[in-house]
């Protein structure tokens, strides 16, 4: 961490980012079905791994047009939405930041249907000057961090199985539009993702490995301090039945945030969290991560 009197390495700045101060949208490595887990419920569904192939090729359109094109779910995909919706609706009434619960509303966000990326996109851009822009399959970390830098989220637009609404092996647009993109329209922690996003673009190996970790215990299973409650803001559990009800038993043990102690602990995907962090409010965690972000080298 810097003092006061060290000379940050990499300035931060353009909160502003306009759309011509994107670079191109080439030569992003994205994993598909076949290169998934054999436990991913539609591994052996050819039918859905053609629907999701088909959703994902509008990926691949949006990097030649630079224009989201809007998927026409079929009856049984918006019926898994709204399954999911609901029951997490019904958890999220508890557990989850007040911030995020009025978010979902300003973005429209509903149980009878599939938001639409177009349609969060421009919202988004409205409210905190951040973007939506599709992508086929899961992205390599320092590929999908650095997007932040320019106030951007790689987003999937395709929808779990069917056979298990419950779960996912990786991001979807449930994951995406329940549990990622209420959060950007809070000034704060948009910022906040912008400075991950400045920091995966010039860290080293190690210190992108750091980043990966203040990532996951903050964007993916953050909670937030609220009028004296612990609340959920992290969409790895907003967006998972499991996690979300697990994070407030006796089982995790729910740490205050400190960046030093975040940076050093070590994760699974696999299992039920053990650990969680909790911040005091998005403008700390802003501060907080800008000052780290200064004393990283530049290239």
């Amino acid at each position: 961490m810097p003092t006061e009197t060290t000379k940050p390495a990499f300035n931060l700045t353009n909160y502003e980012v306009k759309d011509e101060d994107l670079p191109e949208f080439r030569d992003i490595k994205f994993e598909n079905i076949n290169q998934l887990e054999l436990d991913h419920p539609g591994a052996n569904d050819k039918e859905y791994r053609t629907r999701r192939d088909n959703i994902a090729g509008l990926a691949k359109k949006f990097r030649e047009t630079h224009s989201i094109t809007d998927v026409e779910y079929t009856n049984e995909e918006q019926e898994v939405w709204h399954i999911v919706a609901t029951k997490l609706e019904e958890i999220q009434a508890k557990r989850a930041s007040e911030f995020y619960l009025d978010a979902k509303k300003k973005l429209g966000i509903t149980t009878t249907k599939i938001p639409q990326l177009s349609e969060m996109n421009k919202r988004l851009k409205e409210l905190s000057n951040w973007r939506l822009a599709p992508i086929e399959g899961l992205v390599e970390t320092r590929a999908f961090l650095s997007w932040l830098s320019y106030r951007t989220m790689l987003c999937t637009q395709y929808i779990r199985h069917t056979s298990r609404p419950e779960y996912t092996p990786e991001p979807d647009i449930v994951h995406e539009a329940i549990g990622h993109i209420p959060n950007f329209t809070n000034k704060d922690f948009a910022d906040f993702s912008q400075f991950i996003g400045h920091g995966a673009r010039i860290a080293s190996d190690d210190q992108l490995e750091e980043l990966g970790r203040l990532y996951w215990f903050t964007v993916e299973y953050g909670l937030i301090e609220e009028n004296g409650e612990n609340k959920a803001f992290g969409a790895g559990l907003l967006s998972s039945f499991g996690e979300l009800e697990h994070a407030f038993t006796d089982n995790v043990e729910r740490r205050p945030f400190d960046l030093e102690r975040v940076i050093k602990t070590d994760y699974s995907y696999s299992d039920m969290q053990p650990i969680l962090y909790v911040i005091p409010s998005y403008q700390f965690l802003k501060d907080t991560t800008r000052r780290y972000i200064e004393s990283f080298g530049g290239k």
